[in-house]
């Protein structure tokens, strides 16, 4: 376990249910289940970036209705202050090469001086993309580290060793 196991930490993330790429139908979004297992393994507190108006259930439609929201994605609540923690763990979807929306609502205008980042991605073949450059831009003061990993969403449910073997 890495030096981050003692160390205050919060997971931002942004996770979808319903129809998924690669997965179909599913109960819960690959990326919380990525999520949870970072709050098992080091005890990290969850904050789940939910959009203000529901998405489709249907993938096609979700992401057409994704797009319109770039630059303007309301969220039902939002986080005010991470003055608390030590490491933020940022977790999303690849959405078109970067983040999901929601995610950048949710993290743009917290103070990130001083906190350590780390980046998780689901994906069916994207990789990281650009969302690590993207969360750069918008968590000015922060320390991103160059571990960032990218979990396939069709290997998320399964994944928990290597989230443990990553932290």
């Amino acid at each position: 376990m890495s030096e981050f196991k003692n160390m205050k930490s919060l997971v931002i993330y942004f996770s979808r249910a319903d129809e998924n790429y690669a997965v179909g139908y599913v109960n819960k979004g690959n990326t919380e289940y990525i999520a949870e297992y970072v709050r098992d393994i080091v005890g990290a507190d969850l904050f789940k970036v939910e959009p203000l108006i529901p998405y489709s259930k249907e993938y096609n439609k979700c992401i057409e209705e994704a797009k319109q929201r770039v630059g303007n994605a309301p969220i039902k609540n939002k986080i005010n202050d991470i003055s608390q923690y030590e490491v933020i763990y940022i977790m999303t979807p690849v959405y078109w090469g970067s983040f999901a929306p929601e995610i950048e609502t949710a993290i743009k205008d917290l103070d990130f001086t001083g906190k350590i980042v780390r980046i998780v991605t689901t994906h069916e073949g994207s990789g990281l993309a650009n969302v690590v450059e993207d969360i750069k831009k918008i968590c000015p003061g922060a320390t991103i580290l160059n571990d960032n990993m990218a979990i396939k969403g069709t290997e998320c449910v399964n994944s928990r060793n290597k989230i443990e073997n990553w932290l």
